[in-house]
């Protein structure tokens, strides 16, 4: 593996290359974070090897390298794709994401979009706030001034959902 001296991390490497999803995560971590110079290209390739494997944060790191092109041509699509994969796992940060996500569409949308996007803001906001995510009780706040009585009823109905499921 270039980039990543042989002493560095050996038994992450090998428990990697065996497939413990944690111990790959580790090593697309470091290879995205700590190495110097960074390898976003094997980054990759072990957060996707993680996140196949329901690694949340693997998925979630996965949808920041594709919305920012690092390691891989830049896809909407695809970091939706894993930031919502994570978010429906329970990662705080992928919820989050898909509060403001939603919260930004919300304010484009015809109005009936718009009552959707701010249910589905709120209802990520909210999730991610339970788990002391920060900014997203404020940001939970801030979607339930531009609701209607019935859109709190209904995010408080899908957030309620999804804590059962």
């Amino acid at each position: 593996m270039p980039n990543l001296p042989d002493d560095a991390v050996p038994v992450t490497r090998t428990d990697a290359e065996q497939g413990n999803p944690e111990a790959q995560f580790a090593l697309g971590f470091f290879l995205a974070a700590a190495s110097v110079p960074q390898n976003y290209e094997r980054a990759l390739q072990w957060y996707q090897k993680a996140a196949d494997q329901n690694h949340r944060l693997a998925q979630f790191n996965l949808g920041q390298m594709f919305a920012q092109g690092q390691g891989v041509t830049r896809n909407d699509s695809m970091a939706l794709m894993w930031f919502q994969r994570a978010a429906d796992g329970g990662d705080a940060g992928a919820q989050y994401n898909m509060g403001d996500r939603y919260s930004r569409s919300g304010m484009r949308g015809f109005e009936t979009d718009s009552s959707e996007s701010r249910i589905e803001s709120y209802k990520w906001f909210t999730l991610a706030a339970g788990q002391e995510y920060r900014d997203a009780l404020s940001q939970s706040d801030a979607v339930t001034m531009r609701m209607t009585r019935e859109e709190v009823t209904e995010g408080n109905r899908r957030v309620q959902a999804f804590v059962s499921a």
